[in-house]
């Protein structure tokens, strides 16, 4: 069966514009022509165009979708799983919203006036996504639109809070295992992404409704960040002499808040391709170095003390967003920090 470019075009919902355009880059040309040199298309050019359009709705520009399509083929199986996946994450997302805008609506239904709050939070529900993520960004955070996600995440907030109520400091064992636990699903459910992350936080701190939706307040994520500091000094512990752990115990937990910024601007820049030794690069590794010193000291050996207990220690990269790629990556950049002059 072949098909003219307007018939394509009807039965897709394309353009006979945008398959025009399509044609002339080179991403989809018609497997045939007519004597008259019209386009026609044939069965085999469906599993092309529905590449071409799946990987368009995932963000993709149509350069990268070229290059995408040039590379070791994707199995069509799979995109279409990532479409199936996507359309779950959106349905879960509106599921939410058509909950609350069914509970306004049985409300108005019953001749009772909304309180301002549940206008105000159903309007914000709309909104307050798109204030802090792109629609592709929304796409790879599950926290935030998948619905099986959302119930582990309830779950897991009312362990913590059983364990908090029942008189748990940030130093207990149970505690620290929550704490660890919350990181390493953070990591998992951003994508490992710290730029998200770091979006995310803002967003949690920002906006009062995301507390109110996720039951999560500000006391409750401050006993978690204690909780997972003092499981991270606990790690840190047998390489340290009792005035390293001191020095460590002093001024881990003062500083915290600057590191996930500071992780998601590293990450950009390994993920622009951005040399190690450019200026913007060395600035970040200059910041990192003054993070680390301001827990681990400056002398040299007690330093050293840290950086083998990273090599000998991997939990302690569990819910950090540092991989070994990033470190490698910083370790460049800071061997040219080394050379500069004292106050260069």
């Amino acid at each position: 069966m072949l098909l003219k470019i307007g018939e394509l075009a009807r039965l897709t919902g394309l353009t006979i514009r945008t398959l025009h355009h399509y044609d002339s880059i080179g991403l989809l040309s018609p497997s045939a022509r007519t004597q008259a040199g019209y386009r026609l298309y044939q069965h085999g050019d469906m599993d092309r165009l529905h590449r071409i359009m799946a990987l368009r709705k995932f963000g993709m520009s149509l350069a990268d979708i070229a290059n995408a399509l040039a590379g070791p083929e994707l199995p069509l199986s799979s995109i279409v799983a990532r479409q199936i996946a996507m359309l779950e994450r959106q349905i879960a997302q509106a599921s939410t919203l058509r909950e609350r805008l069914r509970t306004l609506q049985t409300q108005l239904t019953q001749g009772q006036a909304p309180e301002l709050a549940e206008w105000l939070t159903t309007m914000e529900l709309m909104t307050m996504y798109d204030k802090y993520f792109s629609h592709e960004e929304l796409q790879q955070l599950p926290l935030l639109s998948d619905a099986a996600v959302e119930q582990e995440w309830k779950a897991l907030v009312m362990r913590v809070r059983a364990v908090k109520d029942a008189g748990a400091g940030p130093g207990d064992a149970p505690a620290q295992a929550l704490a660890t636990e919350w990181m390493v699903k953070l990591v998992r459910d951003t994508g490992a992404h710290p730029g998200l992350f770091a979006r995310l936080n803002d967003m949690h701190a920002q906006e009062p409704s995301m507390q109110a939706t996720t039951s999560i307040d500000a006391d409750l994520m401050q006993f978690i960040l204690a909780a997972f500091n003092a499981s991270r000094m606990a790690l840190y512990r047998p390489f340290l002499d009792e005035h390293e752990y001191a020095h460590l115990v002093a001024n881990y937990g003062k500083r915290s808040g600057e590191w996930p910024a500071l992780i998601a601007a590293v990450r950009a820049a390994i993920d622009a391709r951005t040399p190690p030794t450019d200026p913007a690069v060395l600035q970040l590794a200059r910041q990192w170095l003054e993070l680390f010193r301001s827990y681990a000291g400056t002398d040299p050996a007690t330093q050293l003390k840290f950086r083998q207990a990273h090599q000998q220690e991997p939990r302690l990269m569990e819910g950090s967003f540092v991989d070994a790629a990033m470190l490698q990556y910083l370790g460049a950049a800071m061997a040219v920090v080394a050379q500069e002059r004292p106050g260069a």
